[in-house]
């Protein structure tokens, strides 16, 4: 369901909209991409910064394990 909104934006912001919405595309439907777009980027900072934590919580474990594979390599 699509709901009406105001928004205040820079001049210049809606001149960079109005150019890229252009013949095919209108105002809204270039700033609702805009909007996906950017809660999109949030999500995935979010996840990669969790992931970043479990990396980071098991670090000592992962490098220790590296070392030891490393171990079985043969000499070149």
């Amino acid at each position: 369901m699509k709901v009406e909104t105001s928004i205040t934006v820079d001049e210049d912001l809606l001149e960079a909209v109005d150019k890229l919405s252009g013949k095919d595309k209108n105002r809204s439907e270039v700033i609702e991409a805009a909007i996906q777009a950017y809660i999109a980027q949030v999500d995935r900072n979010t996840l990669d910064a969790k992931d970043l934590e479990i990396i980071n919580d098991r670090a000592d474990e992962l490098n220790e394990e590296a070392l030891d594979v490393l171990d079985y390599q043969v000499a070149l």
